[in-house]
């Protein structure tokens, strides 16, 4: 069953994706980071090849030649997803193929519309039985 993570309160969602990307990677888990507004994939797309020069971050956008092979991988739907280790979730709404994946990181601003949403979210998956923990970075 898919073990599903809260960070709440995030001021930077992009920058923080990328830090959490950066983690992950670095302990070879393979990433999909899922949004249905392609402004933010494109948005995170520039960022992580620019947040730090000290590391390689191999990732691309859904659609690309190369999504079976890299391990980050940028999309809006299931079609290009081979690797099911950790989604980080850039949308408002739920993904629809989430279950597939060992982990869920859903990311919530500060902005109290996404805090709305991100409730919504937080009890269908709780309602379903999904493991749910929660990281408040207000409090970090």
């Amino acid at each position: 069953m898919t073990r599903i993570d809260f960070h709440l309160n995030v001021a930077d969602l992009l920058l923080y994706t990328c830090r959490l990307v950066r983690k992950a990677y670095g302990t070879g888990l393979k990433v999909v980071l899922y949004s249905t507004q392609f402004e933010v994939l494109e948005q995170l797309d520039r960022l992580l090849w620019t947040f730090t020069e000290e590391d390689f971050l191999p990732h691309v956008v859904s659609g690309h030649a190369g999504a079976a092979d890299t391990p980050i991988l940028l999309t809006d739907k299931a079609d290009d997803i081979v690797h099911y280790d950790l989604l980080i979730n850039l949308d408002l709404q739920c993904p629809p193929f989430f279950a597939r994946f060992e982990r869920l990181v859903e990311l919530v601003s500060t902005d109290e519309e996404q805090k709305a949403q991100a409730r919504v979210r937080y009890k269908f998956y709780k309602d379903r039985g999904y493991p749910l923990s929660t990281f408040d970075r207000a409090t970090a």
